[in-house]
This record gives C-alpha cells, sequence and structure tokens, in this order.
C-alpha cells in the first residue's frame, strides 16, 4: 500500500455563541471555560497518538482550542486561511429564531457561497497532502468546514446540514490511492459531557 496521510480534525471548543445558538462565522469569538475543558480533553486523549503537526484556523476560538491541545502534543503549530469558518453575511451573530424568521429559506444574503467555500476548503487538503505526505496531521477547524468535508466526501450522505457537529468532536479522513476518505467523524467518547460517567 502507498503512502497514507491521515487528518483528524478536531471541533473548537464551545464558545458562549455556541450556547445561545447564535451563528459565528467569520465572528472571531473566543471560546468558554466549558470549550477550554474540551480542549484539554482532546490534548489528554489525542497525546496518545503519534502526530506530526497541529493545524488551525486563524479565528481564536479555533486557534486557543489548538494551542491547549499542544501544551500536550508540542507539535509545529500552522495557521492556515483556507480552514476559517464560512462567512455567513447578514445572517452573523443571529439566534436560530432570528434566522428562521428572517431568512426562512436558509439563503443568507452576502454569505460566502458554498462552491467558494468548498473549493478554498480542497485547496487546503491538497495543500496538507502535498506539505505532509504519509503524516499524521491535526487540524482545528469550524462546524461549517468540517460538515462540508464530509458531505463532499460522502456524497451529500452526511454532513452539511445533516449532521450535528459536536463542539471538541473528532473526525478523521485520509488519502490514500488519489482519493480522500471517511474513516470516522463526530467521536465524543473522550468528551466528559458524553462519556458515561458524565452522561446526564
Amino acid at each position: 500500500m502507498g503512502a497514507i496521510t491521515l487528518i483528524s480534525i478536531i471541533r473548537h471548543g464551545e464558545t458562549d455563541w455556541n450556547t445561545e445558538g447564535r451563528l459565528q462565522g467569520a465572528t472571531d469569538i473566543p471560546i468558554n471555560k466549558t470549550g477550554i475543558l474540551q480542549a484539554q480533553e482532546c490534548g489528554h486523549f489525542l497525546n496518545d497518538g503519534e502526530w506530526d503537526v497541529l493545524i488551525t484556523s486563524p479565528l481564536q476560538r479555533a486557534k486557543r482550542t489548538a494551542e491547549i491541545i499542544n501544551e500536550e502534543l508540542h507539535l509545529p503549530l500552522v495557521v492556515m486561511n483556507e480552514f476559517s469558518e464560512r462567512y455567513f453575511g447578514d445572517a452573523e451573530g443571529m439566534t436560530r429564531e432570528e434566522r428562521m424568521i428572517a431568512f426562512p429559506d436558509k439563503d443568507y444574503p452576502n454569505q460566502e457561497t458554498t462552491e467558494v467555500m468548498q473549493q478554498r476548503i480542497l485547496n487546503g487538503l491538497q495543500q496538507i497532502n502535498r506539505n505532509y505526505p504519509d503524516k499524521k496531521v491535526l487540524l482545528v477547524a469550524h462546524g461549517a468546514i468540517i460538515g462540508a468535508i464530509l458531505s463532499m466526501l460522502s456524497g451529500g450522505e452526511i454532513g452539511s446540514r445533516k449532521t450535528r457537529l459536536i463542539n471538541g468532536g473528532i473526525t478523521t479522513i485520509d488519502f490514500a490511492e488519489g482519493q480522500w476518505r471517511i474513516r470516522d467523524y463526530n467521536q465524543v467518547d473522550h468528551l466528559s459531557a458524553y462519556s458515561e460517567r458524565g452522561r446526564v
């Protein structure tokens, strides 16, 4: 078997806007106390692996999550704009209810188009594959970005608008024999809120 590039993608830790159901997009919101705990739990869990590099979106909720994870892992930390969250235009900052009233068709004025978002994500994945062939890569990114990756790689079976992605959850893909494949997605067993002892 040829070289396999593996990427485990972590959704950033929780923010106050996540708990309020507000659409964040390009708005640069920090993680909250729960988000810090989720990042720490990701760091403990990932410490068992042999990772080569940690890549993050430039937005502070992703970057801070990556920095906390890296307190355990001590990896080279690389910022890639290709994995910044989608810009949701006029809907940014709105709660779910506000969005449903203002934009019931979910067509948000001035948002980044799906095509543009997908192309920059694919460019980012190609860059990772080119720069880190046969390596194990960690990537901290955002809900819409991870959802788009899952949707593209599954032919729309899962991902965007179909799969609820948990803060601190881990999705793993790999590149082998000329194509990207999903290994697993939305892995949450390492998060205390989803473990048996922490389940409410």
